[in-house]
C-alpha cells in the first residue's frame, strides 16, 4: 500500500496564543487512535514554532544558516502524519477528518504528498 504524508500548515502569527484547547487534544487522541487501530497512521507528531528552528540552503554554491523565526513566511508546517492508505482519496479523506476536529477559530492547511518508493 502506498504511503502519503499529510503536512499540517498553519499561520504562526494568526494561530490561537493558548494553543490546542483540552478538548481538541481529546479529539485529536480519540483520532489517533481509530487510525492507529486502522492501520492507516504509521506516526505522527507537532513541530515546535518556527522560532526554534533553523533554515539550511544550499544556492548557487553557497551554503547559508539562518535561525528562526521565519516571520516571512504566511504558513509553516506545524506537524505531519505519516499514513499507509489503499489510495491518495483514502489518505485524504483521513485528513479531512483531522482537520475538522479543530474548533472553527483555526486556520489550519494539510498538504497531502504520495511518497515515492525505492
Amino acid at each position: 500500500m502506498p504511503r502519503y504524508l499529510s503536512m499540517i500548515r498553519i499561520d504562526e502569527q494568526n494561530a490561537p496564543a493558548e494553543g490546542p484547547s483540552d478538548e481538541l487534544m481529546a479529539r485529536m487522541g480519540e483520532l489517533i487512535e481509530e487510525m492507529t487501530k486502522a492501520g492507516v497512521l504509521l506516526d505522527t507528531s507537532g513541530l515546535k514554532p518556527t522560532a526554534e528552528g533553523t533554515r539550511v540552503r544550499w544556492e548557487g554554491g553557497e551554503m547559508s544558516v539562518t535561525d528562526g523565526p521565519f516571520t516571512e513566511a504566511k504558513e509553516v508546517v506545524g506537524g505531519y502524519a505519516m499514513l499507509q492508505a489503499k489510495d491518495k482519496a483514502e489518505a485524504v479523506e483521513w485528513t479531512k477528518r483531522f482537520l475538522q476536529i479543530h474548533e472553527a477559530h483555526w486556520t489550519v492547511t494539510c498538504e497531502v504528498r504520495e511518497i515515492v518508493e525505492g
